[in-house]
């Protein structure tokens, strides 16, 4: 999809900040951050929201939160704690239509959020 803004990294065209990588899953640092640590966990297939994941895929949504897992080990998040979103459409906060994760930490974070 070439209108796509996750497809266009996950194509090379776009070179993102990558914090870990498989044939399935890139991760990369989100250019507009709000925690000290913010990464985004995208599968490699164009998924445009979490509606329109494949149900008989749970392969993919095992490595994607294997991917976000490790993320936050690397990142060094793990034993504080994080938080993980996934926004789906417009009122859910969605501004790039292609299934992605967000990882935030690296300060309290707090509940519900602002």
């Amino acid at each position: 999809m070439t209108d796509c803004l996750f497809c266009r990294m996950v194509a090379g065209d776009i070179t993102p900040d990558v914090v870990y990588e498989t044939d399935d899953v890139l991760a990369f640092r989100d250019i507009r951050p709000q925690a000290r640590v913010h990464v985004l966990v995208i599968p490699k297939q164009h998924i445009p929201t979490l509606d329109d994941f494949p149900a008989d895929d749970s392969a993919l949504a095992g490595k994607l939160f294997v991917a976000v897992q490790k993320v936050a080990r690397r990142e060094g998040l793990a034993s504080g704690g994080y938080r993980t979103v996934i926004n789906c459409r417009g009122d859910g906060g969605q501004e790039v239509y292609h299934l992605h994760l967000h990882v935030l930490g690296g300060r309290q974070l707090n509940w519900p959020p602002g």
